[in-house]
């Protein structure tokens, strides 16, 4: 099982920036990928970027392409999302996830709220 802890949400308002971080610990080893995913009420949770642990590849939803950025530290496993020109859709609680390599099966964070004001 991976643990993880994310920090960094808050309010800022449109076309500002954020950054999320987001640390694992537990069976880090067996870590394929790590993202980050977004709910908003009443809505499904869905994707929003993720980095590939080895060799980084990293991907988007069509969404953030071109504002959103993420990362990863490999001796800290810590994955970065470095949000700019924030827009008020943008408003969720930003959930980060880990996928094993193994079983195929994600372990969440608490999840941080990110809002964004008009």
């Amino acid at each position: 099982q991976v643990q993880l802890v994310e920090s960094g949400g808050g309010l800022v308002q449109a076309g500002g920036s954020l950054r999320l971080s987001c640390t694992a610990s537990g069976r880090t080893l067996s870590i394929y990928e790590m993202g980050w995913f977004r709910q908003v009420p009443g809505k499904e949770r869905e994707f929003v970027a993720a980095v590939i642990w080895s060799g980084g590849r990293t991907y988007y939803t069509d969404s953030v392409k071109g504002r959103f950025s993420i990362s990863r530290d490999n001796a800290k496993y810590t994955t970065y999302l470095q949000m700019d020109s924030l827009k008020p859709e943008d408003t969720a609680v930003y959930y980060c996830a880990a996928q094993d390599s193994d079983s195929g099966n994600k372990s969440w964070g608490q999840g941080t709220q990110v809002t964004v004001s008009s």
